[in-house]
C-alpha cells in the first residue's frame, strides 16, 4: 500500500487543524493505520492508530480528547483530527499502515509510511 499525508500548515495554539492520509494499491495485510509524529532532534513518537476499517481507535495521553482519527471508507483516506493545538505538537506528521496489533504503538510496528507533513503551531 501507497501512502500520502497532507493537511499540515501553520495554526495558533488552541486552534485545529486536520491532516489526511490517502491510501493507494494493494492492502496486502495491513490491519492499522497509524498517525506518528517527529519533532527536530527527537525521536519519532506514536500519535494514535485506528483499524483499517474505522471501527476502533487508540491514542497516546498527550493528545488523548483532543486528537481524533477517522475514516472515509469511500475515499480509503483516513484523517487525523486535532484540536486545543498546543505549541509542543508541533511535529512533522506521519501515516504508516502495518499489520500490527491492537495496541502496537512503536513505529517499527509499521512497514508501510507516507512522506510527512508539517504541523507548526504558534504561541
Amino acid at each position: 500500500v501507497q501512502l500520502q499525508a497532507s493537511g499540515g500548515g501553520l495554526v495558533q495554539a488552541g486552534g485545529s487543524l486536520r491532516l489526511s492520509c490517502a491510501a493507494s494499491g494493494r492492502r496486502f495485510s495491513n490491519n492499522y493505520v497509524a498517525w506518528f509524529r517527529q519533532a527536530p532532534g527527537k525521536e519519532r513518537e506514536f500519535v494514535g492508530a485506528i483499524t483499517w476499517s474505522g471501527s476502533s481507535a487508540y491514542y497516546a495521553d498527550s493528545v488523548k480528547g483532543r486528537f481524533t482519527i477517522s475514516r472515509d471508507n469511500a475515499k480509503n483516506t483516513w484523517y487525523l483530527q486535532m484540536n486545543s493545538l498546543k505549541p509542543e505538537d508541533t511535529s512533522v506528521y506521519y501515516c504508516a499502515a502495518g499489520r500490527g496489533n491492537w495496541g502496537a504503538r512503536a513505529p517499527v510496528d509499521f512497514g508501510s509510511w507516507g512522506q510527512g507533513t508539517l504541523v507548526t503551531v504558534s504561541s
